[in-house]
């Protein structure tokens, strides 16, 4: 594989990061289709991996079932099992994790030598992220719901940011813009489109 071929292949290894509402999961599903990888969100994980009915599966289910969240040991093994499978060879888009620094340092060790090819940051000021948390209507999400979430997302997942900015993989994307202009900043910022 030539120096350009590696660099290519590289840049399909995508994280997205970014608070709720920010539109990282509706962009990342645009790129997926754009570069032909799968967009593979936390949530689709654990689903699939319920509905393979694998001995994985099966412990997946037992802890949803109860209603605890799934720890970083038992998403770490879904995350291996899932990048493992054929569609994910040429390439991939994580949305939803890592959400913590372990989980990150996790990932890397899954990936070994497979770097990153990059970490795109979606986001937009708070007052934004929240009136479009409260647009779209939904029971559970008011006011307090999303400032939690945000609270969250600052704590948990916002260090993520100097990680990856300090490893060189992360790309800034504004999402207050709107969805087609935020896509086209996707793309420049990876060279594609």
């Amino acid at each position: 594989m030539g120096a350009a071929e590696s660099k290519t292949a590289c840049v399909r290894r995508i994280v997205f990061l970014g608070p709720p509402n920010s539109g990282k999961g509706t962009q990342a599903a645009m790129l997926a289709k754009t570069l032909g990888v799968p967009a593979i969100s936390t949530g689709d994980m654990l689903r699939a991996a319920v509905a393979a009915k694998s001995p994985l599966g099966q412990r997946v289910e037992a802890v949803m079932a109860a209603g605890q969240l799934v720890s970083d040991d038992l998403m770490a093994d879904v995350v291996r099992e899932r990048l493992a499978q054929e569609d994910a060879q040429q390439g991939y888009i994580l949305d939803g994790y890592p959400r913590t620094l372990p989980q990150a340092e996790t990932l890397a060790e899954i990936l070994g030598d497979d770097e990153l090819g990059t970490v795109l940051l979606v986001d937009a000021p708070e007052e934004v992220l929240l009136a479009r948390a409260l647009g779209r209507g939904r029971a559970d999400d008011t006011e307090e719901i999303a400032r939690r979430r945000q609270r969250v997302y600052r704590e948990e997942t916002a260090p993520l940011v100097s990680y990856y900015e300090t490893r060189d993989l992360l790309q800034r994307i504004d999402g207050a813009q709107g969805i087609d202009d935020v896509k086209a900043a996707i793309e420049s910022a990876l060279g594609v489109g």
